[in-house]
């Protein structure tokens, strides 16, 4: 190989790992982000932005787990969180780099503190409640004006799930969601890591069971959208994109959410940064680009939730912060209840008993 050759070629490499550290790499909830704050991230800061997704923690659980995910940021719920820390999944953060910072809202920053103490691991992208997502007008349709809307009783008394399977139930693809709810339904502690409390959400779950037309964690918002079901229980900004989609489609379907009167999971998604990031720098301007004040409004006005930045809010749609669905008022907030994760081998149990709820056996 010549001299020149090899120059060549080492200047190539160069070019190209430098190429390479220009990369952020994003993985986030599907149906999460104003994709044009994408673009605007990339033309603020010069980076390439490679941004994909997922609709379950599980999925992301396991690509942390193992390692060598790839990604710069990712964005794992509270409880998720807080186990995947423990694991040394997780760099902590780098606050000299986050100058944005500063925007964040004790409230929530309090709240997340459970799972990631002092904060230093992670930033709250966004927060809200687990509810029922209804088409009122085919639910009443089928069970009366009286139909128990704002209540778990809507779909976990049997007798209802029954009939309203004739319009469509779809229901979480989430262990960590439904089993506390079905928990907190009957009088359990919701938080309960006792495998033989938790047991007993097989009581709600497994009489519904088969009238639950699908278990899936993103799907269901367009199946409200369109129409096609009528109950789901989802997360509720999800429920109000169906709610929105559907007005914008103008084919007559009205959507609601409700947090249900006995109680809601109130869950965070947070941003966090591999320990093994290929760029953490990247990953460093991609959160505070996030805490923009105006970014973060930019978001949450496209997706429907709530964010943890106090300084977003004077630049929120009135739609949204108006909103008690998406922004509680403190009567709501003190309804809503939090769980942390369950230890590994409670977690087995857990999966072992979702396995059976789902498959009906």
């Amino acid at each position: 190989m010549t001299k020149t050759l090899v120059t060549m070629t080492a200047s190539l490499a160069l070019a190209a790992g430098m190429a390479a550290a220009e990369e952020v790499r994003v993985y986030n909830w599907s149906d999460y982000i104003d994709e044009s704050l994408l673009e605007k991230f990339e033309q603020d800061t010069g980076y390439e932005l490679v941004y994909d997704v997922f609709d379950s923690n599980e999925v992301l659980e396991t690509k942390m787990l193992a390692g060598g995910s790839g990604y710069d940021v990712v964005v794992p719920t509270g409880t998720f969180l807080q186990r995947q820390i423990m694991a040394g999944a997780f760099q902590k953060l780098d606050k000299s780099k986050l100058p944005n910072i500063d925007n964040m809202w004790d409230v929530i920053a309090d709240r997340t503190a459970k799972y990631d103490p002092g904060n230093e691991y992670a930033i709250n992208y966004m927060w809200g409640t687990t509810g029922l997502g209804v088409n009122e007008a085919k639910v009443k349709e089928i069970l009366g004006d009286d139909a128990p809307v704002t209540s778990w009783d809507l779909i976990f008394k049997p007798e209802n799930a029954e009939k309203l399977a004739e319009c469509g139930i779809h229901m979480l693809d989430a262990p960590a969601e439904m089993i506390p709810a079905a928990l907190n339904y009957i009088g359990e502690d919701p938080d309960s890591h006792d495998p033989d409390v938790i047991a007993r959400a097989e009581e709600v779950l497994m009489p519904i069971r088969p009238y639950i037309q699908k278990f899936h964690s993103s799907e269901y918002i367009n199946a409200l959208a369109n129409g096609d079901i009528c109950v789901a229980v989802g997360w509720s900004g999800d429920v109000l994109q169906a709610r929105d989609r559907a007005a914008e489609a103008d084919n007559g379907v009205v959507i609601s959410y409700y947090a249900p009167d006995e109680g809601a999971q109130m869950w965070f998604d947070q941003m966090a940064i591999p320990v093994d990031a290929p760029n953490p720098e990247g990953a460093h301007a991609f959160l505070n680009f996030i805490m923009d004040a105006q970014n973060m409004a930019a978001a949450s006005n496209y997706v429907y939730y709530a964010n943890g930045n106090k300084a977003a809010q004077e630049y929120l749609a009135e739609d949204v912060i108006g909103d008690p669905a998406i922004y509680p008022d403190a009567a709501a907030l003190d309804n809503t209840f939090t769980t942390t994760p369950f230890p590994p081998r409670v977690q087995r149990t857990v999966t072992r008993l979702w396995t059976k709820i789902k498959s009906g056996t």
